[in-house]
């Protein structure tokens, strides 16, 4: 079992196979293509494996290199007929999936895909003369009408195959509240009151297991298991799980998406990218705008590797709409910084700030900083928590007049719209 954003033993249907074919080795492969995450995923990775081992009773085999050569030499030191995995639907493990199948074949394995990270396997939502959704909202609706499996029971008594010594022992963290404890507290205390509360960076308002879904250490059929239709917060917290699948699916369909405008009217858009823009970029990464949610965001996900919701859409429409910077430059910024940094929801998140992605009423959205700040953070709570500095002399002024910039951008989408 070659485990990847799938780090749980719970509803998992790739392991659940694997158990009922015979006696398995754990695998979990340290891929050098990742090495640029970031910190904060790279800890939490750790933290996940640490788990993951304990939970196998130490069994879980660690390596680091290419997956192609290392899965192949493996199953044959094992003698294993069958590499099982989760899908990834990514354009990296698509390609990385291929190259290990080929080379399991011509040692006469094979690699079998069963299951995937989402409610709905990317390709399954699809319209009724069998076309795939580029909007949301009916793809939300078809999504549900699908249904929702049942989370599936853990293996029981597994023969866990001893390896070769493992030069990458994991211990567990135990310090940090394990996925089950996180959403059993915010299901008891928050659930009901999401839809209301999830805006609030103020307040603990979110389930905050993006991460979790993010490595699989939870798979989101076994937190829709919980969810009550008829209470608004539920069904709330829900869509935004179908958010999820939507936009994995998008990236399934338009790889190029990962990096590129999914609507390539916007490959016209001037953006700024010379020293000025550089300069005004490291402003924003600082969070040293002038702009108060925009710079607590920049901080806390500085200081915590996570930023709300709410802030990250604020902190986006600034960089683009405020700053005229390329949204590729903040989409990479964040998948460095992130915990929870998820290739599919962040650069769809930031085509949906920059205009550029599914959304069907684009580019008009323009977030005014001010009158976020004082909508969703009106006591100012949030915006002193991450900034000491605020009401003395050492925050600075703010760097950009939103009118102004807010008519740069319409006019800058107008040019685009000419031609």
């Amino acid at each position: 079992m070659w485990f990847r954003r799938d780090l749980r033993l719970s509803d998992h249907p790739a392991l659940a196979e694997a158990c009922g074919a015979g006696a398995v080795l754990p695998l979990f492969v340290l891929d050098p293509t990742f090495a640029d995450c970031g910190a904060p995923r790279a800890q939490m990775l750790r933290a996940c494996l640490g788990r993951l081992n304990a939970a196998t009773g130490g069994a879980l085999v660690v390596r680091s290199g290419d997956p192609v050569d290392i899965v192949p030499a493996l199953a044959a030191t094992v003698d294993a007929s069958t590499v099982f995995v989760t899908k990834d639907f990514a354009p990296y493990g698509r390609a990385r999936d291929a190259r290990v199948a080929d080379a399991l074949r011509a040692g006469g394995r094979r690699l079998r895909g069963v299951g995937s990270n989402y409610v709905a396997e990317p390709g399954t939502v699809l319209k009724d003369d069998g076309t795939s959704y580029s909007v949301f909202t009916p793809f939300s609706r078809r999504w549900l009408s699908h249904g929702i499996p049942a989370p599936i029971a853990p293996p029981t008594a597994v023969d866990w195959i001893e390896a070769p010594s493992d030069p990458h022992p994991i211990a567990p963290d135990s310090a940090a509240l394990t996925a089950v404890e996180r959403w059993d507290e915010f299901r008891r205390a928050g659930l009901a009151d999401y839809a209301t509360q999830r805006d609030l960076p103020a307040v603990d308002g979110t389930s905050r297991l993006s991460a979790a879904l993010k490595f699989g250490v939870v798979h989101p059929r076994q937190l829709l298991a919980d969810v009550d239709e008829s209470i608004d917060g539920h069904r709330v917290f829900r869509s935004e799980l179908a958010w999820r699948d939507f936009y994995a699916d998008v990236l399934s369909r338009f790889p190029r998406s990962a990096w590129e405008n999914l609507d390539q009217r916007f490959d016209r858009l001037h953006v700024d990218t010379d020293a000025a823009a550089h300069a005004r970029f490291e402003v924003w990464c600082r969070g040293a705008t002038g702009f108060p949610i925009v710079d607590a965001g920049m901080r806390q996900l500085a200081a915590t590797g996570w930023m709300h919701n709410r802030v990250r859409m604020i902190t986006a429409s600034f960089l683009v709409k405020d700053l005229h910077l390329p949204w590729q430059w903040g989409a990479r910024f964040f998948m460095q910084h992130l915990v929870d940094g998820d290739l599919a929801s962040n650069n769809h998140g930031w085509q949906w700030a920059a205009g550029s992605g599914t959304d069907a009423a684009p580019f008009f959205r323009v977030f005014n900083p001010t009158a976020q700040q004082e909508r969703w953070d009106p006591t100012g709570e949030y915006m002193h928590r991450w900034i000491p500095e605020l009401d003395t002399s050492e925050y600075p002024a703010p760097m950009v007049d939103h009118k102004v910039e807010r008519a740069e951008a319409l006019a800058r989408y107008e040019a685009i719209k000419r031609h």
